[in-house]
């Protein structure tokens, strides 16, 4: 046995030292190996996104040729649904004139038609693109004006009922639960805001939501394929939702591991863009350049650089997530990997100049901005408060304490429900009965006004018309919805006599969902300003024949509230109760919001004028944009 050697002063073990050594150099040694393990890791995944990188010009030729023809079919679709509708008398078809569309031929005709246009944006949006991505792991020569015109012969197949399903889906279903392709033309589709509140404060709605929300991406997930089907193996859209199934089923796995990995990489990929865009250079500008003007017009430069490549990115993302499909499809059906093939590098001299003018044009847009700064980027916002329901949360709903409420807030108006009595009298209240309220479950139109002042909302009386008049003589301006299946032209009638008998014409609004009672009241009294409040509106929503249109969140776009404008007329905003939702529409073009949260929009008002100029652009460029709204 060998013998223990020590050091008799400092007393320490030789063979100890030795093996301290021996165990750092092996931790060291597992370490350097899992760097290199993960090295080697991530250089496979970035060699295997190469492809993508090297099809950036081909897609730009792409979405450059398809953007063309899908604005052109737009503009076609515009003009013929703009036709029919006309041909009715109308100008729009609208949330409140739903009905149309299923009883009448230029209504069935409308949906018919619609259908057809989504079938052919299809063909020109998604199915040309399987094919390039086809044509690219086959490495095979794409051309682009075939594709489009097979894209196109593919679409006659979908006009089945299978096929109408699958359209249906990837136009309204895919946008709203977030998975898949789905149409650019809806993309930014989502579930109006005034549905979804109701959803969540309901819990056998919210349950039914959340199941329904489920069911729909796993169907997504397992006819993922058949586009892929239809449009490369030239199958039926039936026999195509079969082979998806059977596909899924034997790869699930992989796929969920291939998807987990694909989106990671456009995570940490915009990440990057946006670390190298513009946090290092402004960092840069802000530590060596103090000078104040400097810094500001670096901001707006990089800000709208990083905004330009995330633009671009947003613009790729289908098309690359194409490309990764067929790249999955074409593995699953041969059951071996299949890859897109890295490709010579080739110059693309039209490429690099249009990157030399964008970045030129950058430059100079964000001199223009940096000189206008205070013009562009006001301080405050005038866009006007308007209490939802009297009060809004701050009150009992719908009573003459909300009304004080609201005036002592000092907002723009506040916005009630009228409904007629069994007697012929006019009181205030949202629903079709008293239940949520007052706890009766009796409607307005079965009760006498004598007994519905019996009721009590959280301790308030139940308002009458003229109360609630009253309360806002000389305050605030009076919104006042026709409510209910009460609402009629009779109730036109008698609202206008009451405010005319109160001197009270520039202090109250008549609005309603129902637009032919709005139609008939600017008609009839045009001296009495008019609403009309909707939340789907197909053809000239602008030219509608009222004083103010009522966009609900979802509709009120930058370019929808800007032709309303050109013809006069006011926007309303109904109803952004979340802070940033209130602040989007604080810094957009509507002329007010109607909320239930007064207190939150009077505070956001106030936090707005105090901004500095940082704060005044980014609020204005991403809050503000139409961009901030898109749920998809």
């Amino acid at each position: 046995m060998q013998k223990r050697v020590t050091n008799s002063r400092k007393g320490y073990n030789i063979y100890g030292r030795q093996n301290y050594y021996l165990i750092f150099g092996s931790v060291m040694d597992r370490i350097w190996s899992f760097i290199k393990r993960v090295w080697s890791f991530f250089r496979r995944v970035w060699r295997s996104y190469i492809p993508y990188f090297q099809s950036l010009f081909d897609m730009l030729k792409y979405q450059a040729v398809s953007s063309g023809c899908l604005a052109a079919l737009l503009w076609i679709i515009n003009w013929l649904t703009d036709l029919l509708i006309r041909s009715t008398g109308r100008v729009a078809v609208t949330s409140g004139d739903f009905k149309f569309l299923f009883t009448t031929w230029q209504g069935i005709l409308l949906i018919l038609f619609a259908l057809v246009s989504l079938s052919l944006y299809m063909s020109f949006d998604i199915s040309s693109k399987i094919l390039y991505a086809s044509d690219l792991i086959q490495q095979q020569e794409s051309s682009m004006i075939n594709n489009l015109l097979k894209g196109l012969k593919y679409s006659i197949k979908f006009f089945t009922p299978s096929g109408i399903l699958v359209i249906i889906y990837l136009a309204l279903v895919a946008p709203i639960v977030g998975m898949g392709m789905s149409l650019s033309l809806t993309k930014g589709l989502y579930i109006p805001t005034f549905i979804t509140s109701v959803i969540k404060t309901t819990p056998l709605y919210n349950a039914i939501y959340i199941i329904a929300t489920v069911a729909f991406i796993i169907i997504g997930v397992i006819y993922i394929f058949v586009l892929h089907g239809v449009i490369i193996d030239g199958l039926s859209v039936r026999r195509s939702m079969k082979q998806s199934r059977l596909l899924l089923r034997g790869h699930y796995k992989n796929f969920f591991k291939q998807n987990v990995a694909y989106f990671v990489f456009a995570l940490l990929f915009n990440i990057t863009v946006v670390i190298v865009c513009f946090i290092f250079p402004f960092a840069a500008v802000v530590v060596n350049i103090p000078d104040e003007m400097v810094q500001r017009y670096s901001l707006i430069l990089f800000t709208l650089l990083t905004v330009e490549m995330t633009f671009l990115g947003n613009a790729y993302d289908t098309p690359f997530y194409i490309i990764k499909l067929t790249q999955l499809y074409y593995s699953y059906k041969n059951r071996e990997s299949a890859i897109v093939p890295i490709r010579e590098r080739k110059k693309h001299p039209v490429a690099v100049t249009l990157g030399v003018i964008s970045l030129i044009l950058l430059i100079l847009v964000s001199m223009v901005i940096n000189t206008q700064f205070d013009d562009l980027f006001p301080l405050e916002t005038d866009v006007q408060v308007i209490a939802h329901r009297a009060g809004g949360n701050e009150a009992p709903e719908n009573t003459v304490k909300g009304i004080e409420i609201a005036a002592t807030a000092g907002v723009y108006g506040a916005e009630i429900d009228i409904q007629r009595t069994k007697d012929g009298h006019y009181i205030v209240n949202h629903d079709t009965t008293f239940e949520r309220t007052t706890g009766s479950k009796r409607k307005p139109g079965d009760l006498t006004l004598e007994e519905i002042k019996d009721l009590r909302v959280a301790g308030e009386p139940v308002a009458t018309f003229e109360d609630m008049l009253d309360a806002s003589k000389g305050k605030l301006i009076l919104f006042v919805e026709l409510k209910g299946n009460s609402a009629d032209r009779k109730m036109v009638d008698d609202a206008v006599k009451l405010i005319k008998e109160r001197g009270m014409i520039d202090e109250c609004v008549l609005i309603s969902l129902q637009y032919d009672l709005i139609d008939y009241a600017e008609k009839t009294y045009p001296e009495i300003q008019t609403a009309f409040l909707t939340f789907i509106t197909f053809g000239k929503t602008a030219y509608l024949n009222c004083d103010f249109i009522g966009l609900e969140e979802e509709c009120a776009t930058y370019a929808t509230m800007s032709n309303i404008h050109m013809e006069g007329k006011k926007v309303l905003v109904w109803t952004p109760n979340e802070e940033q939702a209130q602040k989007h529409f604080l810094l957009s073009q509507a002329d007010a919001i109607i909320t239930d949260n007064i207190y939150q929009a009077n505070d956001i008002i106030k936090e707005l004028s105090e901004r500095s100029d940082v704060a005044r652009f980014f609020d204005a460029l991403i809050v503000g944009s139409d961009l901030s709204r898109n749920r998809a």
